[in-house]
């Protein structure tokens, strides 16, 4: 028997009007808006053709150039690696000491709160643990400091809380130095920020109705405590959805607020919705391309093309769920169709086929690179010290913050298998921002594309692997290998 949602039912109109794509005159005006106020200087978002949007150079660029940095509209850590890395909640920057760092994940591994190892930066499933709220994912350098291999060597308790105090500096760990600790104004413990202004921009676009502090404005915190822990055990893309409503009601609210303001509060503007300034709040989510999650999901290896119905109606039976976990802890009657069965799918669709990984390098690992890099008689001196922390941390030692996010320039990008451009961190970038940068001059007037997939795999892997993005490829690579 299929799920009915009855907002889907009794909201259809303005579900309709918020589904619709925005007109092309309102898309050029919201990207010519955000590159101006972003200074990202050298680009264009156009419509093109069969492709819908496209981002193109207008100037020249170089080889290895940084065409454009793209602030996230909503983005998140995964739980899992809340408890390797501590970073601020709305940048993503490492936060603390580079003693905090690795005192805090050495004492999270002498409570049982293990690093379980994978190659690359991935995330996976997870459960939540009662100590801390988070749970665990990893990254392992494949280059870098030597550190032991195999079992790692514990250290004292009271040796790995003197670097969680801060009661014990490790040497040249000046060199490293992080934005102090900042908590959550809502007095959550699963929030830290690395400054008040960062604090204050996550609280007013959407952290005050998802926090679960004494100060939360949530309906009900117990609620949203469910709903988290829902999201941690079955897939956090629900969170960055939450994040997206969230986002949208308090635009709404400031937009309505502003609007009573200037028509002084006159009876006819107070009362019900007023679909033309929820319209206006969206807008931000309007402009990504999406599709109903349980429709444009991948479908897993493991799952045989006979079960995908069954597959598919499972996950849309799963954000059900979620959804109304959600309802019971932000509703809000005057934003009712954003909690339409739905709304909710596209929104998860729209970050299923636009999400980029987020990615930010660990100053612990640059901490002993540095420390691997010294002449020999500081080198000696130092690894006295350090060696003991290196191996006590093991080959998990360079563990970066994973997430994932959306970001507004990012997701116009279209694909090609032979890219002109990639997603790449350099040395300086070290929060959550994408960064573009060329891989071959780009001349003014080109179209800037990136690879969705492996560009290396063989012409029917990347074409099957690109269906689930719903296209065939036809760049000159693919049309080359297919004739």
């Amino acid at each position: 028997m299929e799920l009915i949602c009855p907002i889907d039912q009794h909201c259809s109109n303005q579900i309709a009007a918020l589904l619709r794509p925005p007109s092309l005159p309102l898309v050029q005006e919201y990207f010519e808006q955000l590159i101006s106020k972003r200074r990202c200087q050298g680009i264009k978002v156009k419509q093109n053709g069969e492709f819908g949007k496209g981002v193109f150079a207008d100037a020249d660029f170089e080889e290895e150039e940084l065409i454009f940095k793209d602030q996230m509209l909503v983005g998140a850590q995964h739980p899992s690696n809340k408890i390797d890395c501590l970073v601020c909640s709305y940048c993503f920057k490492f936060i603390g000491s580079v003693e905090q760092q690795i005192g805090r994940r050495l004492y999270l591994k002498t409570l049982g709160i293990g690093i379980s190892s994978h190659n690359g930066c991935e995330s996976n499933s997870s459960d939540e643990d009662e100590e801390d709220h988070f749970v665990q994912n990893n990254h392992i350098s494949e280059n870098g400091a030597s550190s032991s291999s195999g079992s790692t060597i514990p250290l004292p308790t009271t040796t790995v809380q003197s670097l969680m105090n801060g009661e014990f500096a490790l040497p040249y760990s000046n060199k490293f130095p992080l934005p102090s600790i900042i908590s959550c104004p809502g007095g959550c413990e699963e929030a830290f920020y690395c400054s008040k202004s960062c604090a204050e921009a996550d609280w007013e676009s959407s952290h005050c109705l998802l926090c679960t502090g004494e100060k939360s404005e949530c309906c009900s915190r117990k609620a949203l405590l469910k709903f988290i822990q829902h999201a941690n055990e079955t897939n956090d893309i629900f969170l960055l959805a939450a994040k997206a409503i969230s986002f949208t009601i308090l635009r709404y609210r400031k937009l309505k607020a502003s609007h009573l303001s200037e028509q002084e509060k006159t009876a006819s503007s107070i009362l019900g919705t007023d679909l033309s300034l929820l319209l206006e709040a969206w807008k931000p989510i309007s402009i990504g391309h999406k599709r109903r999650w349980w429709d444009c999901v991948s479908l897993p290896d493991d799952i045989d093309a006979s079960d995908e119905a069954t597959f598919r109606r499972e996950i849309r039976e799963l954000a059900f769920t979620s959804l109304q976990l959600l309802k019971e802890a932000i509703f809000d009657m005057e934003c009712e169709p954003l909690f339409s069965l739905e709304i909710y799918g596209h929104i998860i669709g729209m970050f299923e086929l636009n999400n980029l990984d987020l990615v930010v390098a660990s100053p612990v690992e640059d901490y002993f690179l540095y420390i691997d890099d010294l002449p020999y008689p500081e080198k000696k001196e130092a690894e006295k010290i350090t060696q003991l922390y290196l191996d006590a941390l093991g080959e998990d030692y360079s563990i970066c913050c994973q997430g994932t996010a959306f970001f507004p320039l990012q997701s116009c990008m279209n694909h090609s298998c032979c890219p002109n451009a990639k997603a790449f961190k350099r040395e300086e970038d070290r929060d959550g921002q994408a960064t573009i940068i060329t891989l071959r001059p780009i001349c003014k007037g080109n179209e800037v594309t990136i690879s969705y997939i492996d560009e290396d795999l063989s012409f029917e892997e990347r074409q099957a692997l690109l269906a689930d993005y719903g296209f065939r490829c036809r760049c000159p690579k693919c049309l080359d290998e297919e004739t």
